[in-house]
């Protein structure tokens, strides 16, 4: 009988995705210790089973070493960046994983960050608790300008629920996607032309050698001092000392974060800045995209093919 081990915390609570996976693979260790696994622990963990679930772990060639047994991983969630996929393919173990699926929860929270900001919403909260009632002066999200930096599964959703308000959106991705774009009426651009231009810059791309820091504080300057920045992708795609900066200094309008490149953020002064917004990784705790996502790993366990190849699809 196969043994399936689940590391990650929040799929091992879940009572309708546990029933699920039980119907399909009877013989499951679930982590109910709600342990934060890793390193030596997460291997002790994970030994003897030739199939796993796993969300946030860290998965590299030095913890596959010491699974001799391991032979699919079932991947909890859209990100891979914790996934060392070369080391999977030179051991022989194949990875179960779809993009995309917490899409609509993702951009749903993004046009949220994007009205709040263009709004003040987080300033008139602040003044009103404070004591304050004094109407703040805002814009609407409406005939804006978007830019896209990264034309992926969330990226085209996003675009999608943006036609409704009249945006024009631009979009920056190193893929050519003319009928998608003609469909859509979506402006393919430079990235620098897109900072120069959108109003409202957000960033859906993952996080590798290639992305990393792609908003470097040179490229940052290039956005103007009215527009706002979302990041809800990955952190370490842009430079949070210069963000601080530009906010301080009004060279940015506004803000929101919900990654850091370190998690949970250590920067109070950037956290508490009145024209920035905070949320501690949230974009795919809704409950149907957690329900989306576990059912992916799920199905994962049985559907499952070379990792380079899965993540290009």
């Amino acid at each position: 009988m196969t043994k399936v081990a689940v590391a990650s915390r929040s799929f091992s609570k879940h009572p309708v995705l546990r029933a699920e996976l039980l119907v399909r693979y009877p013989n499951v260790t679930f982590n109910d210790a709600g342990l934060s696994l890793k390193g030596e622990a997460l291997a002790d963990f994970l030994r003897g089973h030739e199939k796993i679930i796993t969300a946030l772990e860290r998965l590299d060639d030095a913890l596959f070493a010491k699974l001799p047994d391991l032979k699919v991983v079932g991947k909890y969630g859209v990100g891979l960046d914790m996934i060392d996929l070369e080391a999977m393919k030179r051991r022989g173990i194949q990875l179960g994983w779809q993009g995309g699926v917490n899409r609509r929860s993702v951009s749903e929270l993004v046009i949220s960050y994007a009205v709040a900001l263009l709004r003040h919403v987080p300033q008139g909260h602040a003044q009103v608790l404070g004591g304050g009632w004094k109407q703040l002066m805002g814009r609407q999200l409406s005939d804006r300008t978007v830019g896209i930096v990264g034309l992926g599964h969330i990226g085209k959703d996003l675009t999608q629920l943006l036609k409704p308000w009249g945006c024009r959106v631009i979009a920056h991705d190193i893929r050519p996607m003319p009928d998608f774009c003609a469909q859509w009426g979506v402006e393919m651009m430079g990235l620098e032309a897109l900072l120069r231009q959108a109003d409202v810059i957000t960033l859906h791309l993952p996080l590798d050698d290639s992305t990393r820091n792609i908003l470097s504080a040179e490229r940052m300057r290039l956005m103007r001092s009215d527009a706002i920045l979302i990041n809800a992708a990955r952190g370490g795609l842009l430079d949070e000392s210069e963000l601080k900066a530009m906010l301080i200094e009004g060279r940015l309008a506004g803000a929101a974060l919900d990654v850091f490149a370190v998690e949970p953020p250590t920067d109070m002064e950037l956290i508490k800045l009145p024209n920035f917004l905070v949320t501690p990784h949230i974009g795919g705790s809704a409950e149907e995209a957690v329900l989306a996502m576990g059912r992916a790993a799920i199905e994962g366990l049985d559907r499952f093919g070379d990792p380079l190849e899965v993540a290009q699809s």
